[in-house]
């Protein structure tokens, strides 16, 4: 087969080095979007008058057969015509003969494929957008059938202090907001035209650039033609915020690991979300939790890979560039499917609430409330911080709690302290205390959900 662009060469290609060199076997996600660029730039070479009338519309006439063709999965792409811009071209030559090869005026592969990609992750990150929103959608209704749920806080995965399952649900959400955020903010640097850089210089023809990326759906263009050709900021961006996502996907996936374990025993995923031993028929294992928290290296190692590819590149381009897209699609289609599974997995789990809050009953995670009360008294906390540290201590020796102390023992401390120690003590009543603006006092995570489904309902309009 002839090459499109063989007229500079003697010799014949070998077919493994054509497939060494081929993109066509990844690059062909982009057929769609390619197709759509096309038909964009035939009507501007038309409008421009580069293009006759009757020459446009056959064009167009032969694309719009390939798209229909696309959609009901009836093309063949072959490695011989390297990427999809070549494979589309051959096929639209086969479709309307010679007049076809007037459809590259005025552009290059160079412009082409990064407005293919800009196209491509336009669409792929509205996709996000919403996948995110969904399961924000998911915490929040979960946070407000758990305000009173009662569980243990954390730090150093140590129990901390006594905690509303929902404020620490909505600490995801802050998450997610946040991620959907940086996903938003990125689209006005996707939402750029390169179509009409051609290979780097621009073109000599009378082209129209504006209003061919007003047909696309782009809201500016390149300023400059070697940045347009060669930039793929935007794609690093798109996988800079994927594997902040994943890092957060990836922490609440090693949560929920945790929890369903047989010394957590805080929640049990639906078996949808489960799958069971070869050897052990007891088992049932967070597989999908895990598989989320393991994808979330490919996801890093996509973004390594294309900022090791664009380091060392002069401009304009360079055939490494071909290397950006594998990561692109594969990043894409990775957090699309964790974020659904996501959503299914948390909607979906129960709760083992008596556990839970049992777990705040018996450990010490109720000692800063009595460092408090003392303070509250008129002993320095750097004072009381000592006196409850030895008497945890001595708790420890003694195999009891701060709740089993009796009260001329804490009163052996000081006489100011009251019975009302021991409701102090109790772990609603810690929870209940915390009125401080997003703390985990009951009021307050209301107050943050009730803020949350406004902010999400906002989103929606």
């Amino acid at each position: 087969m002839e090459k499109l662009w063989g007229g500079r060469f003697e010799g014949k290609s070998e077919a493994w080095i054509d497939a060494f060199g081929a993109s066509i076997p990844f690059d062909q996600k982009l057929a769609k979007q390619d197709i759509i660029g096309s038909l964009a730039h035939v009507k501007m070479l038309a409008k421009t008058g580069v293009l006759t009338e009757d020459e446009a519309k056959q064009i167009t006439l032969g694309l719009t057969t390939i798209q229909e063709k696309l959609l009901a999965d009836e093309l063949t792409f072959s490695i011989e015509n390297e990427d999809i811009h070549l494979n589309i071209e051959k096929l639209l030559h086969d479709e309307i003969g010679p007049v076809a090869g007037k459809l590259h005026t005025g552009r290059s592969r160079n412009d082409q494929v990064a407005t293919d990609m800009h196209l491509y992750l336009k669409e792929i990150v509205q996709e996000v957008i919403s996948k995110i929103h969904l399961f924000r959608q998911v915490l929040v209704h979960k946070a407000e059938e758990n305000i009173e749920t009662i569980m243990p806080g954390y730090t150093h995965l140590q129990h901390a202090q006594p905690i509303s399952f929902a404020h620490h649900m909505m600490a995801y959400y802050g998450m997610l907001t946040r991620d959907q955020e940086r996903f938003s903010e990125s689209l006005k640097r996707i939402d750029i035209s390169p179509l009409g850089c051609a290979a780097l210089a621009g073109t000599t023809f009378p082209i129209d650039r504006a209003y061919s990326a007003g047909l696309l759906g782009f809201s500016s263009i390149y300023e400059n033609s070697l940045d347009g050709v060669s930039d793929r900021d935007f794609i690093l961006e798109f996988l800079s915020n994927s594997s902040i996502l994943m890092m957060h996907l990836s922490r609440f996936c090693e949560e929920i690991i945790l929890w369903c374990s047989h010394e957590f025993q805080f929640v049990e995923l639906t078996d949808t979300f489960s799958t069971g031993s070869s050897i052990m028929p007891q088992k049932k294992n967070p597989d999908m939790a895990e598989l989320i928290r393991g994808k979330s290296g490919r996801v890093y190692g996509n973004l390594f890979s294309l900022l090791t590819v664009l380091k060392g590149l002069p401009l304009a381009y360079n055939k490494d560039l071909q290397e950006d897209k594998e990561g692109m699609f594969d990043t894409s289609h990775t957090i699309l499917t964790s974020l659904e599974i996501m959503a299914g997995m948390v909607e979906t789990m129960k709760l083992n609430q008596a556990i839970m809050e049992q777990s705040t009953e018996k450990d010490f995670s109720n000692a800063t409330e009595l460092a408090d009360y003392l303070a509250s008294k008129g002993i320095p906390f750097r004072q009381a911080h000592e006196v409850v540290g030895k008497l945890v201590l001595d708790c420890t020796k003694q195999g009891i709690y701060l709740q089993d102390v009796p009260l001329e023992q804490y009163q052996a401390i000081t006489p100011l302290i009251q019975s009302d120690i021991y409701q102090t003590l109790s772990s609603k009543t810690a929870i209940e205390r915390r009125h401080s603006y997003g703390g985990t006092g009951f009021d307050q995570v209301k107050a943050a959900i009730e803020r949350s489904k406004l902010k999400l309902e906002s989103e929606e309009n």
